[in-house]
């Protein structure tokens, strides 16, 4: 982790110092969540340029496979025949999500990226939704519309620590530990040998095959660990709500996700931190000054005003900017020198 990432981590840390443990710091950790998964959207759509309108799938099967895990459930396939599973603690759900999730992100990466464009976009779409009424109809094990409820909280114990495990400071530092995680594993990847081979493809398909780069192998790679960590961000989603329903998959996330991408910078590491940041913000500020149809007015002004002014996002059009400043500095300073 370089100096400046950090400095911005140790600034985090202070937030529940700040905030307390009220709604605003509810509000810090749901958004952070989501932030998170944007994170691993953009492996996939900002890295390797392929659009996935059903990433909110890999969040909602963390979520259900962390909570069905630690709750215990029973599958029954005939009247005789049935599998019961003893709840497990937190700690192995989470690992069973994250597992889980990568699964299925290799599944649906064998399978979609065959295929390129507005195929694989409603490949993903459906796949999300086969997922949704999986959870909304299975009542047996999902108890559908009626939600899983009673969800523990995530427990890890620690000797010589007194944890309130069900406060919000506990969990903002969890979503923080798996927020840092997140970052150096895909900062790793991007910046490795495998990052430059998912740019390769984003930037020229053909001509990245025609060196001998593996599309399928680079592309489903991708999916795995972009979905792994979407399936971790809904686990620890869960189990700091403590209650699930089919609604965890609704289309709408995926659009929020995507919006942070873009606005922040799609194909940059701080992108969905800064577009997550803002468009997750805003919402809340909004409902204390405006009533709701103004609302939604005001946050897609802001959204068109800035892919306006900063098409290709927040990011770059600031590294831009502090380019030109330091091109400014240099100038006066190289000429100072000569004389």
């Amino acid at each position: 982790m370089r100096a400046y990432e950090a400095v911005v981590v140790a600034a985090l840390l202070t937030i529940p110092l700040l905030f307390g443990g009220g709604y605003v710091l509810h509000l810090v950790i749901t958004t952070s969540l989501m932030i998170i998964a944007a994170m691993s959207l953009n492996l996939v759509f900002g890295y390797t340029g392929q659009l996935s309108l059903g990433h909110v799938a890999f969040f909602g099967i963390g979520a259900y496979v962390s909570a069905l895990s630690s709750l215990g459930f029973t599958i029954g396939f005939t009247e005789e025949w049935s599998v019961s599973v003893d709840p497990k603690p937190v700690w192995l759900s989470f690992i069973f999500a994250v597992i889980v999730s990568g699964i299925f992100g290799f599944l649906i990466g064998k399978v979609s990226f065959r295929i390129r464009g507005a195929y694989f976009v409603i490949v993903s779409i459906s796949f999300a939704e086969v997922v949704r009424l999986v959870a909304l109809n299975w009542v047996s094990l999902t108890q559908g519309p009626m939600a899983l409820n009673n969800i523990p909280p995530f427990e890890l114990p620690i000797p010589g620590l007194d944890i309130n495990y069900y406060g919000k400071t506990w969990s903002f530092y969890l979503v923080l530990a798996l927020g840092v995680l997140a970052y150096v594993v895909i900062a790793r990847l991007v910046r490795s040998r495998v990052g430059n081979a998912m740019i390769a493809l984003r930037e020229n398909e053909p001509l990245a095959s025609s060196v001998g780069i593996d599309v399928t192998h680079y592309l489903v790679l991708g999916a795995v660990v972009s979905a792994a960590i979407a399936g971790a961000a809904g686990s620890l989603y869960a189990h700091y709500i403590r209650i699930i329903d089919p609604d965890v998959f609704l289309f709408i996330y995926t659009v929020t996700m995507i919006i942070m991408i873009v606005t922040g910078g799609k194909g940059t590491l701080a992108g969905p931190l800064v577009g997550g940041v803002l468009f997750g913000a805003i919402p809340p500020l909004l409902r204390e000054v405006a009533d709701p149809e103004l609302q939604w007015i005001l946050y897609g002004g802001l959204m068109i005003a800035v892919m306006f002014f900063m098409p290709d996002g927040m990011v770059p059009a600031a590294q831009r900017f502090w380019m030109r400043l330091r091109a400014s500095w240099k100038g006066p300073l190289a000429a100072n020198a000569n004389d």
